[in-house]
């Protein structure tokens, strides 16, 4: 398998003409580049992110180009994006040697270590923040440090490095992190204590009409404020090779293959070890997803996309990007179900600017579907989710942008019989972090009063039902949606954050969650709860 990936590699790098590094998916040049393709100034393909530095300095350049579409704030706001995309905007015409430490680089950005020359790129930032929080009252302290680093190889690969060691303590901790947007954690500790670390790291390379990389990270696929149903930051990072191909201005694939944690031990491999104890492993899991977008019409992209989770053993037939993974379960499995994977089907659709400055978007995933069950209710099991948004900018004031969305996911969505193929990964989803059985009614209002000052009002209401047992799961028909005991999430949440200088920020969250939980009498009991949090930091 090592052999296959040094070789996939190598044979792209033959074909070169730039380095690729991948823009961390916490970087609000994001939403910048996203709100211009919103109001139809330019295209931005950011359905699946991360994206290249090459690729966002190009953008920035198409932005330079078209100044007199621009409000004031994002005139300031691209100059400050261009200081810290400096390199690859130059990177035709600059060919110097330049070294900074401890100090301003060229474009004037705060740099603890820079350095340039014809063959080596490479810049260096320091990862340190601190947070004080209350839940309900209960205090919690997080103290996190590390290092990021990214930089460039000549022509040939351009590679990034992250990592990050956290410390949590006070009663008000989230031991969990389950029914909550954050991202999912591996940790240790005791008491009121935990620890738990985070790494990061990519190497690729482009040939123009491509890429290709190697690491571990986040990946996301489609769009929602909220959550996202396919691809999402639930779970935490993992390793995975991927490849993007653009042919032409109106297509686009990508595939990925990524290895999982299945969190399910393996029964067989227990033995002995010093002092009485006994070594195990866990089963291997695997993630393979390929994706497909048109673009008919300038603003309007179509995708159609197909995952598979398999586990046990490396197959290398799902490293053909191009296989119709559903047929290939169907080969190794000889049409036993028992003996088969967990396959996914998913479409977005999204459309920028047909309506002025405005984002409308959808996406499906389907789990699993009975086609006489569309027709028939007595044959009805259909395990999947949608999600509807959208959001207008800049109407009727420069700089604010209204957003809302609905999301329903049926029940048993993301799980299956065998529990080292479920849609997850470490124990938490891959794709929205609320999980099966529940929709969601989510609005905002975001409010960029200055260059780095954001001030966000958001609400959601949230109704979740139980998730069942493994006999209604397969059942038909199916139990109804939000079938058991209910509950009842209502949220109203406030939040400002300013980035003094690049990568360096203090941040206000407030949130009220009101929680009404049905008993088994069908009454239900209400508990309020509120939470604070300050922190300043720099990195992410």
């Amino acid at each position: 398998m090592k052999k296959i990936i040094i070789l996939l590699f190598t044979a792209a790098c033959l074909q070169l003409q730039a380095q690729v590094v991948y823009e961390p998916l916490h970087r609000d040049v994001y939403n910048f580049l996203s709100r211009l393709s919103q109001k139809g100034i330019i295209i931005f393909n950011d359905e699946i992110k991360p994206l290249s530095r090459k690729y966002i300095s190009e953008k920035l350049s198409e932005v330079s180009e078209k100044l007199s579409e621009l409000t004031s704030l994002e005139k300031e706001e691209l100059d400050f994006f261009k200081q810290d995309f400096f390199y690859e905007l130059n990177l035709k015409t600059d060919t110097t040697m330049h070294l900074s430490y401890f100090g301003k680089d060229d474009a004037g950005r705060m740099r603890l270590f820079s350095y340039k020359d014809d063959l080596f790129t490479f810049n260096l930032s320091p990862i340190l923040g601190y947070s004080y929080g209350k839940n309900d009252g209960l205090r919690n302290n997080h103290f996190w440090n590390g290092v990021y680093f990214y930089g460039y190889l000549s022509n040939a690969i351009g590679f990034s490095f992250d990592f990050r060691d956290n410390s949590e303590n006070g009663k008000g901790v989230d031991f969990s992190k389950s029914f909550t947007p954050v991202t999912g954690i591996s940790s240790r500790g005791h008491g009121t204590n935990i620890q738990y670390s985070e790494g990061r790291t990519t190497i690729a390379t482009d040939w123009g009409w491509g890429s290709f990389a190697v690491g571990k990270d986040f990946i996301e696929w489609g769009y929602g404020e909220s959550g996202k149903l396919v691809l999402s930051q639930k779970a935490p990072s993992f390793p995975f090779i991927r490849l993007d191909v653009q042919p032409v201005s109106w297509l686009r694939f990508n595939y990925i293959h990524a290895w999982l944690a299945s969190d399910v031990v393996d029964s067989n491999s227990f033995y002995p070890v010093y002092n009485d104890g006994l070594r195990f492993l866990y089963r291997d899991k695997f993630l393979a997803s390929h994706t497909l977008t048109i673009t008919p019409l300038k603003g309007l992209d179509i995708s159609l996309g197909e995952s598979i989770i398999y586990s046990d053993k490396f197959e290398p037939v799902y490293f053909f990007p191009l296989a119709f993974f559903r047929v290939v379960d169907h080969y190794l499995s000889r049409q036993n179900n028992s003996a088969g994977s967990n396959s996914q089907f998913f479409f977005g659709v999204s459309s920028k600017n047909h309506l002025k400055n405005t984002h409308l978007y959808s996406t499906l995933f389907i789990d699993e579907i009975t086609l006489s069950g569309l027709f028939n209710s007595e044959d009805q099991r259909n395990q999947m989710g949608f999600t509807l948004g959208g959001s207008i900018t800049d109407i009727p004031i420069n700089n604010l942008t209204f957003t809302t969305e609905f999301t329903k996911i049926f029940p048993f969505v993301y799980s299956h019989f065998i529990p080292a193929q479920t849609y997850q990964s470490g124990s938490y989803p891959l794709g929205h972090w609320m999980g099966a059985n529940a929709d969601l009614f989510y609005a905002s209002l975001n409010y960029r009063i200055l260059r780095g000052l954001l001030v966000k009002v958001w609400g959601q209401y949230i109704r979740k039902g139980e998730a069942g047992t493994l006999i209604q799961q397969y059942s038909q028909p199916q139990p109804p949606f939000l079938f058991g005991l209910r509950n009842n999430f209502s949220y109203f949440g406030f939040s400002a954050s300013y980035e003094f200088i690049h990568e360096l920020f203090v941040k206000l969250d407030f949130q009220q969650i009101k929680n009404e939980a049905q008993q088994s009498d069908l009454s239900f009991i209400n508990k309020s709860s509120n939470q604070f949090n300050f922190a300043i930091y720099y990195g992410l």
